[in-house]
């Protein structure tokens, strides 16, 4: 090995530190009585967890949320009667998005369409998390193999 090697000079930095007296690594530490027990935050589950298709009926509308782990993507649906007595069907992305509405219809129809695309993005969320999935194993298997080689 040369002397400008990395690696030796990785490795004498390891030493340096744990060749450092007690007595130095003692003055670091803060007393008990300061010191609090570190917890660190519970991990997601992987995958993570799918949103509940959720339905309310508010005051009278009928909503539903999309799957997905990320609120700030989830599409909402949102059934919703006018003064008139018709229905429109509000359709969001996230929390802050302006509404796309469709309408005026039946009340009945209003709730299927809540249903339907609620319905299609879940089938297209569980499609896409399958490929991404089949990927994943994919990619797992290609790096076994090479490293058996």
């Amino acid at each position: 090995m040369s002397q400008s090697d990395p690696t030796d000079h990785a490795l004498a930095a390891i030493a340096s530190i744990l060749d450092q007296p007690a007595e130095a690594a003692r003055e670091v530490e803060k007393p008990a009585a300061e010191a609090k027990p570190a917890t660190p935050p519970p991990l997601p589950a992987f995958p993570p967890p799918l949103a509940p298709a959720m339905a309310s009926t508010d005051g009278g509308d009928y909503s539903k949320l999309g799957p997905g782990p990320i609120a700030a993507i989830r599409f909402k649906w949102t059934a919703r009667r006018a003064d008139n007595g018709e229905y429109f069907v509000d359709e969001t992305i996230g929390e802050s998005s302006a509404p796309i509405t469709s309408g005026p219809m039946t009340r009945d129809a209003a709730i299927r369409m809540v249903d339907e695309r609620e319905g299609e993005a879940r089938h297209r969320f569980e499609q896409l998390r399958h490929e991404m999935t089949g990927r994943a194993a994919a990619a797992d298997l290609v790096r076994k193999g090479a490293g058996e080689a």
